[in-house]
Formats: structure tokens, C-alpha cells, sequence
């Protein structure tokens, strides 16, 4: 590093302390207790703000590496992570770092503090969703036998079907002629019986044979989706019918329809697709700060705005594993019942997902300090020190804030004035590192 340079660093520094001190004097018009050209103004000499600076006899103490607010007066481990303390004065020096406070100017600043505890941490989720088709519902329409559309009745995706409402008429060689040979086994069958004087011996056996013959036959037209209607008028009339009509056995709505008039089609295509929507799926949208409290079993409140029926209530089945990559929220899924049919896949509701409650160490909100570095907390020490400590945050239920990483329980947080404590903070630890590159 260049003389040139140092010096250009030393004299930068010189000219940001006084702008510093310019945001300082501007609250201290506005605070009783603190001058303009310092940090403390009071009536009495008693009533003081001092950096812990070394030089307010202060007694030599041991500092963790890691969690600067466990300070003791003699060596030992840290009780959070189990390394050796360190003394201050060596490199882990957080002496530099802090501010001094009086009682009395504490009490003119009207600062409060607050212990670090456990608390039980609730919350009330408050999301949306969108109705959803229940794919276990879901099932598709393939023709059975190779042949033409010559008919579908069908003519767009969201039209309703019911059970036994015809979908649409096929043309098969291959099923013309099953009815011919269908044909022929009822002539001869009638022939048969028609001749029959004795019904015990050989012609019993061929009585027999034919009938079950028969059942086959129906057996293979079942399969192909033929109806029994259709069967009874090809056995009532003798003649075979071109154009087969076939019928929902389910109800519920089309979602795809695969085909065309005219299309020729094999048992491989999917003609149609239909869902019944006596249940539906609630996707219900999460974002990453309520990702944390949800969980499988929870309760959950849905409401249909502006449609004047009453909420459902339910159970959250569970979460999806994954999240999307574009509004980078995660999905999870109710399964409720729609026996009326009023709820329509694709609308929206709105969700209340009633958390379960967890015990997590908690501070007040107002007490954490968040910067573009981190979150920290002023941590009130012996004597009227303060030093600013970083601490990790979690889960946020009301006015309370979980700490996972920083402070340990009994230790006590300012939750007011805490702003003026960091920016003083901050200040003296710039002169201290300013005085020591000289």
C-alpha cells in the first residue's frame, strides 16, 4: 500500500467523521440529554455517553469468537458453541464496538430493554388458491376397435356429460362384421329350436353349445362399448347397425377431446378426457416466509368471496416438494367435496391456514436492527454498556422475531433508542480504527 494512498484513506475518513457527527448533532436537537458537538449533553457531569474505548477503566475480559456477546471476566468456553473465549485485547477485540449509557440518560431517552426468552409462536396463514380438477378423477374415452368418427357428440372441452348420454358414433368394418356373425348364431339358434321334437341327447348338447357361444359373443361386444340397448335392437331386428353409438358411464365434464369427425381412430387414441368434479383440489399458494409454518394436518378456512356461500373448512393434505421458478412460491393441496357442483376449476378462494404453535427464542421486532450486512441487536451488558451483536432471525409471529443464531436465553436486547445506541456504535468504532492507522 502506497504512501499516496494512505494518505488519500486518512483524509476521506477525516472528512466523513464530520458528517457523522452532522446526523448526530441533527437527533441530538431533538433528544434531550445530547449535545451537538459530541454525543452527551446533561446537567450533571454524572449523566455521560462513552465509547469503550479502554479508557473508562473497564476490566479485562474474554470474548467468543464467534458470538461476541458472551463476555466473562475470566477464560473459559462459549456456552453456545463451546470455543475457547479469547481475550479482548487480542484480535477479537469487540471492546471498540460498544457505547456506554448512564441510568440517568437512559431513563431521559426513554429506552427500554427486554430479556431474550421463549415463546410460544403462533401464527394465522393468510394465502389464496385456486380450484382445481381432482386428478384422481380424471379418465379418458379410447375407442376399443379401429374405425372412423362418424358422430361426435361432443363438441368442446367444459361441455357436461352424463351418465348414459351417447358421445359418439363409430363406423367399423371389424365391428360390422362381429354383428353379422352375431347374426347367424341367433339364426341358427332359432332354427334349432324350431326343429327340436326332444330336447334330451345331441340336440341338447348343441342347445347348450349356441348359448354359450351367444355369451361370448355379448362379452366381446361389451368390450367394444357396445351397449346392451344396442345388442337388443341388432337381436329385435336381425340387421346389423353401421354406425354403433357409445355412452358416458360416468358423468362429469370434458377437459380434452382427442378427435374429430371423420378422424379414424384406433384403440390407442384418446378420444376424450372427462373428470368428475364431485371432488375438487384447492391448490393453495405459499410463499417462502410461510413455508416454515406450515404443515401437513393443519386447519384450514377457505372462503369464496362475493359468492355468498358459506366457507368450508378442512385439513391440508400436504405440501408440494417443489417451487416454481418463476413466482418462486410453493404449492400445497386440500381435497374438499363438491356434491353440488358449484365450485368451478380454475376460480379463485381465499385461504386461512391455522398454523400449530412452536416455542422458539423470540425478541420484540422493534428490537432487531436490519441492514444490507445483516440483522443485528443492540445487547445490553453491566454497567450501561451496549454493543451491537449480529444475530440470526427466523420465523416472525406478530411482534415477536425467532433468534436461531446470536443471543442465548436471559441475555436483554434494547428495543428502543437502539438506532441512536448503533449509529454512536458505529461512529467510535470508525475514530478507533482511524486513531490506530495513524
Amino acid at each position: 500500500m502506497t504512501s499516496s494512498f494512505v494518505r488519500t484513506l486518512y483524509y476521506g475518513v477525516l472528512l466523513a467523521v464530520p458528517v457523522c457527527m452532522a446526523g448526530v448533532a441533527y437527533f441530538a436537537e431533538r433528544l434531550p440529554g445530547v449535545r451537538s458537538d459530541g454525543i452527551v449533553q446533561s446537567a450533571q457531569a454524572s449523566d455521560r455517553l462513552e465509547p469503550l474505548d479502554g479508557t473508562a477503566g473497564i476490566r479485562k475480559m474474554w470474548v467468543c469468537p464467534m458470538h461476541p456477546n458472551i463476555l466473562q471476566d475470566h477464560p473459559g468456553s462459549c456456552p453456545i458453541c463451546g470455543m475457547d473465549l479469547v481475550e479482548t485485547g487480542a484480535a477479537h477485540d469487540h471492546r471498540t464496538a460498544g457505547i456506554q449509557v448512564d441510568t440517568a440518560l437512559q431513563q431521559r431517552m426513554g429506552m427500554r430493554l427486554a430479556d431474550v426468552t421463549t415463546h410460544r409462536m403462533s401464527r394465522a396463514v393468510h394465502t389464496y388458491g385456486n380450484v382445481g380438477i381432482d386428478e384422481t378423477s380424471l379418465y379418458s374415452i379410447s375407442p376399443k376397435i379401429d374405425g372412423w368418427i362418424r358422430k361426435l357428440h361432443v363438441s368442446a372441452p367444459g361441455q357436461r356429460v352424463t351418465a348414459g348420454q351417447i358421445l359418439y358414433e363409430i363406423y367399423s368394418p371389424e365391428l360390422v362384421q362381429r354383428q353379422r356373425e352375431y347374426i347367424e348364431l341367433l339364426q341358427r339358434r332359432d332354427q334349432l329350436l324350431e326343429n327340436m321334437t326332444d330336447y334330451s341327447g345331441q340336440n341338447a348338447q348343441m342347445a347348450a353349445s349356441l348359448a354359450r357361444e351367444r355369451i361370448r359373443t355379448r362379452d366381446k361386444f361389451a368390450y367394444a362399448d357396445v351397449s346392451d340397448a344396442t345388442l337388443a335392437a341388432i337381436e329385435s331386428t336381425r340387421r346389423t347397425i353401421d354406425r354403433v353409438p357409445v355412452y358416458a358411464a360416468r358423468s362429469g365434464f370434458v377437459t380434452q377431446i382427442g378427435a374429430r369427425e371423420g378422424d379414424y381412430v384406433t384403440p390407442m387414441t384418446k378420444l376424450l378426457t372427462v373428470a368428475d368434479v364431485a371432488t375438487v383440489w384447492i391448490d393453495i399458494v405459499l410463499y417462502p416466509d410461510q413455508l416454515e409454518w406450515v404443515r401437513e394436518g393443519d386447519d384450514v378456512t377457505v372462503t369464496f368471496p362475493h359468492s355468498g356461500r358459506p366457507p368450508l373448512t378442512g385439513h391440508l393434505a400436504f405440501a408440494l416438494p417443489t417451487v416454481d421458478g418463476a413466482t418462486r412460491t410453493a404449492r400445497a393441496r386440500l381435497t374438499v367435496k363438491n356434491t353440488d357442483r358449484q365450485l368451478r376449476p380454475g376460480a379463485f378462494v381465499d385461504v386461512v391456514i391455522a398454523t400449530h404453535p412452536r416455542t422458539a427464542l423470540a425478541v420484540p421486532r422493534s428490537a432487531v436492527i436490519r441492514t444490507g450486512r445483516g440483522d443485528r441487536v443492540m445487547l445490553a451488558r453491566e454497567g450501561g454498556h451496549f454493543m451491537p451483536v449480529p444475530v440470526e432471525t427466523g420465523i416472525e409471529s406478530g411482534d415477536l422475531v425467532e433468534i436461531t443464531d446470536g443471543l442465548q436465553e436471559g441475555a436483554r436486547v434494547a428495543v428502543s433508542g437502539q438506532f441512536l445506541l448503533d449509529a454512536a456504535a458505529s461512529l467510535n468504532d470508525s475514530m478507533q480504527r482511524m486513531q490506530n492507522s495513524r
